[in-house]
């Protein structure tokens, strides 16, 4: 069972937590919001829409290498707007669960932030 401030804080960090997954602009835009409030919901959620940004970012390398690159590319894709509709739908309903397939690894890889 939840308690009051653990919800209280919860929802605090759910207009942080969805701006994180609206473009890139928007997980800076986050990032800078949760510097001072140190939100562990936003917080949590800015590292899997981190996470999903520079998975974007190596599968556009990828997708420079010809044939094999573009195939994997264009798979990749899907499987990250998948990911990105689910962190999305889980930061709306308040819900800290790791995205599919790599939310874990995010969270070890950017446990820093």
């Amino acid at each position: 069972m939840e308690t009051t401030e653990t919800k209280t804080s919860t929802s605090e960090g759910k207009s942080i937590a969805i701006i994180a997954y609206i473009t890139i602009v928007g997980l800076i835009i986050a990032f800078v919001m949760n510097n001072d409030k140190k939100n562990q919901f936003a917080k949590y959620h800015i590292t899997q829409s981190l996470g999903l940004a520079l998975s974007g970012l190596t599968l556009g390398v990828i997708g420079l290498v010809p044939v094999l690159g573009w195939l994997i590319n264009i798979i990749g894709v899907f499987v990250l707007l998948y990911m990105w509709i689910m962190g999305l739908i889980n930061a709306i309903n308040e819900i800290e669960k790791p995205l599919p397939f790599l939310g874990t690894h995010y969270i070890k890889w950017f446990n820093n932030l």
